[in-house]
């Protein structure tokens, strides 16, 4: 029977995590029974996705969104409180992986949602591996890839046009990495795609002549912790199943 010792340890060699340099600690951040039957996997450890996981009869769950970010207020109380006191009281482990899961070549946040884009990959925007650049198979308008994205994601992305340019050249990263413009800019591409948007983020767009796609920091992030706690279930004869609680961020 699988462990959350041996779980944790595998997913912490297959994602590399040491390499990492993140916001908030990767692995196991509450620990709850030893033996484990079943693994549900959610984008973020909220309330809603711990209540679901507890009907859902999970002995951990796994998660991109964990707690204990820098920065934050370390005191268990309120919000923090209610959640941590839904796990204890069903014994639950709570597994969080954040930029180890975004960069994964392969099971990543980055690399799945070049699946479901159908973005061929060619190479990562930083050190990291977080961020990638690639093609699509043909040249699309901005308004024609806002129509796919939509399509495949589920949720209308809002499209920022810089030009009258067809685009095949693309950057990507998921979730909050609008900031990563800049690197796409340089790179010459034609289009850079994340989940959100600030208000320089329009700016750097038209001025540097680089259309830019915001398709939802969750709606780009649900499938690398899916692929993630499918390849742990098949590796450790786990039951699994993947609970997606809406956010329209």
């Amino acid at each position: 029977m699988a462990t959350i010792k041996n779980v944790a340890q595998y997913i912490h060699e297959l994602l590399d995590v040491d390499a990492f340099k993140d916001y908030a600690p990767n692995g196991l951040q509450v620990q709850g029974k030893e033996k484990l039957k079943k693994i549900v996997m959610g984008v973020s450890a909220t309330q809603a996705f711990i209540e679901a996981a507890i009907e859902k009869e999970a002995d951990a769950i796994l998660v991109h969104h964990g707690w204990f970010w820098d920065k934050e207020d370390p005191r268990i109380i309120g919000m923090k409180h209610k959640r941590l006191k839904l796990l204890m009281e069903h014994d639950i482990n709570l597994l969080a992986y954040h930029l180890p899961l975004d960069a994964h070549p392969e099971l990543g946040n980055n690399a799945q949602l070049a699946k479901v884009l159908d973005i061929h990959m060619e190479d990562v925007m930083d050190g990291q591996g977080v961020g990638n650049y690639g093609r699509l198979e043909e040249y699309m308008s901005l308004e024609e890839l806002g129509q796919s994205i939509e399509k495949k994601l589920g949720r209308k992305p809002m499209l920022i046009n810089a030009g009258d340019h067809a685009i095949r050249r693309v950057a990507w990263c998921t979730g909050g990495a609008q900031g990563y413009i800049d690197k796409a800019a340089k790179a010459g591409v034609d289009a850079y795609i994340s989940g959100e948007i600030s208000e320089h983020t329009t700016h750097t767009a038209r001025e540097n002549g680089v259309h830019y796609i915001a398709a939802g920091h969750h709606a780009t992030e649900r499938y690398g912790v899916q692929a993630l706690g499918e390849h742990v279930a098949a590796k450790f004869g786990l039951l699994y199943e993947f609970v997606d609680i809406d956010n329209p961020a």
